[in-house]
């Protein structure tokens, strides 16, 4: 299992720390432990916040393993103190049940960054062949899903990072705007479906917010920055060639060449 923690440095002798508060606890309680049982003691002798700190530097899927132990360390798996950051490296990582999503979540990040998105789910829908929209069916409504259960159990939440997410909307984001009023940072890159009307919802609902990213997302305009940069100054605002690149645009309805030739011997 890989001991350690995104973002938060901490000493690298674990045993150390252990031994160290298996003493403390020793010191106590009502029967003094000898040297022998205090090295020798059982893990869920220690108490909460030891195991607190002991699971804070495993990931989520060896912290689900070790929760399938016993009901005290999976009680720990499951107080929400520890699981204040969370990062996906892509959509299907969210259909396991090896995370808790609750109040003390601060940190997310859901990040993909492969070749499907480009080939496929960044595509125009109405360019999409029927092999193409098949695979975005299979996780086009994950990410979006998962924003909703944010919206409604992480309302502190402080900073949001979305990055390959090609089937997130508009209101998606402003959701979340509305719902995590405390949110500080949001970063949004490569996502094709997110428009000017996200950076109107930054505006209207974005009163915490200090610095907003909208790297490579096509649909976003330099009218729509300017509009963000007008009403909300104090937001430190950058979208790197999102406003220089080539936004959507529907076809026009093409009229079939069976009528077309129609009409040209109709008029002849």
């Amino acid at each position: 299992m890989c001991l350690r923690r995104h973002h938060v440095s901490r000493p690298h002798n674990t045993r150390c720390r252990l031994i160290v508060a298996a003493y403390q606890q020793a010191y106590h309680s009502l029967r003094p432990l000898s040297v022998l049982e205090l090295l020798t003691m059982h893990l869920t002798q220690l108490n909460h916040e030891c195991l607190l700190h002991l699971f804070s530097f495993l990931d989520k899927d060896s912290r689900k393993s070790l929760s399938l132990t016993c009901h005290g360390l999976h009680e720990i798996f499951l107080d929400p103190c520890l699981w204040d950051l969370l990062h996906f490296s892509s959509p299907c990582q969210l259909r396991r049940d090896n995370f808790v999503l609750g109040p003390s979540l601060r940190y997310l990040t859901v990040c993909w960054y492969s070749s499907r998105v480009l080939q496929v789910c960044n595509i125009e829908d109405w360019l999409k062949t029927s092999f193409q929209k098949d695979i975005c069916s299979k996780h086009e409504r994950l990410v979006s899903t998962f924003l909703g259960q944010v919206c409604h159990t992480c309302p502190t939440l402080l900073e949001l990072t979305l990055s390959g997410c090609g089937h997130i909307t508009d209101q998606d984001v402003i959701s979340v705007l509305q719902s995590c009023r405390r949110l500080r940072f949001l970063h949004l890159e490569n996502c094709v479906r997110i428009t000017d009307r996200s950076l109107e919802g930054v505006a209207s609902h974005g009163d915490s917010l200090e610095e907003v990213k909208v790297d490579f997302c096509r649909n976003i305009t330099k009218a729509g920055l300017q509009a963000v940069r007008e009403k909300r100054p104090g937001i430190q605002l950058s979208a790197e060639r999102s406003a220089e690149l080539i936004p959507d645009s529907k076809p026009e309805k093409k009229v079939p060449l069976r009528r077309t030739l129609q009409k040209v011997l109709q008029f002849s």
